[in-house]
């Protein structure tokens, strides 16, 4: 059993426009996944710097982080990050994920060696044209994948599509947790979970709490799975 939560941090900044790292860990510490998967966390700007406290977060939380940055004070790669708990995980490689975009988009996968299964954190496009052309490419990666993958992030998709869903083919399954967006008068269901191979949707919910309606204008996604055993 493993729980994997997804949240749009929005760079740390808060429903009153202040930028507060520490509501951000609370509600992390709230959610006690195993891996977390976040959008936004880095800065749009300058050096693009990450907006977590890497060092606090491990020892207060036990979160590795894994790198994807091609920029030194980035947490991953267009915002795009995955933090992990190397206590009860073993990481085998990260990779990013070339997504075709006009935007700055991309996503970012994180391959474990125990159990065995791939991580990929993503934050889709606005235009719903792009939207489709992104989840192609992700259901490409997929398809060449041996072993179970989890996408977890900001679909950006406003209603439900059955088309969406379809794209991944057989095998796989898209998890709708509920409303997590606006964080204040939750709405619309951007942030999702898609499943594909050996691995079991057990639960899954919105995180809500009174840190989270304040920390982002996201609330938290969390699932929990089940990765059955391989046979060779």
């Amino acid at each position: 059993m493993m729980r994997v939560a997804s949240y749009n941090i929005r760079k740390a900044v808060g429903l009153d426009w202040r930028r507060d790292a520490d509501r951000i860990m609370r509600v992390l510490a709230e959610i006690d996944a195993d891996i977390v998967v976040l959008q936004e966390a880095d800065r749009r700007t300058g050096d693009r710097a990450g907006v977590l406290p890497v060092v606090q977060m491990q020892q207060d939380l036990g979160y590795q982080r894994v790198d994807f940055a091609v920029r030194p004070k980035s947490h991953g790669w267009h915002g795009n990050a995955i933090f992990y708990r190397d206590t009860l995980l073993e990481f085998d490689r990260p990779q990013r994920v070339i997504l075709p975009s006009l935007e700055p988009r991309g996503a970012v996968s994180a391959l474990f060696a125990t159990p065995h299964i791939e991580i990929i954190g993503v934050h889709l496009a606005l235009v719903r044209a792009t939207r489709l052309g992104q989840l192609r490419a992700l259901a490409d990666h997929m398809s060449a994948a041996t072993h179970p993958v989890l996408i977890a992030g900001d679909f950006n998709a406003w209603r439900h599509d059955t088309d969406v869903a379809n794209i991944f083919g057989e095998n796989s399954e898209m998890i709708v947790p509920g409303n997590s967006f606006h964080a204040a008068w939750p709405a619309a269901a951007l942030d999702r979970f898609v499943l594909k191979g050996a691995v079991q949707h057990v639960s899954s919910h919105v995180h809500q709490s009174a840190s989270a309606a304040r920390a982002s204008d996201h609330l938290p996604v969390v699932i929990d799975i089940a990765v059955r055993k391989q046979v060779p």
